[in-house]
């Protein structure tokens, strides 16, 4: 009986947590500049420059402040950095 208690909170509370955890770490790890976030206190700012531990945010035009990445609660706008479409240009053959 106490075996399958454990297992219910096990799928109830410790995997969804997990699995959460997992997905910030994932966002976080992949925050780069030009990233619009929102900080777990709530404030808005976009991503200047990242490091291992840390981002600069800038907080208005000309503000920046420095944020640990786990304090970014979430993305609001995610920058994508296009690829370079090479083009094959089409081989001539000498006659």
């Amino acid at each position: 009986m106490f075996a399958l208690l454990f297992g219910l909170m096990y799928f109830m509370f410790i995997r969804p947590q997990a699995k959460r955890r997992k997905e910030a770490e994932s966002m976080q790890k992949s925050l780069g500049a030009g990233d619009k976030v929102i900080t777990i206190g709530g404030l808005y700012g976009t991503v200047v420059s990242t490091d291992d531990e840390s981002i600069t945010l800038e907080i208005s035009p000309g503000v920046t402040a420095r944020y640990a990445r786990q304090a970014v609660g979430r993305v609001t706008e995610q920058v994508t950095v296009p690829t370079e479409h090479v083009v094959d240009s089409p081989v001539k053959e000498d006659k």
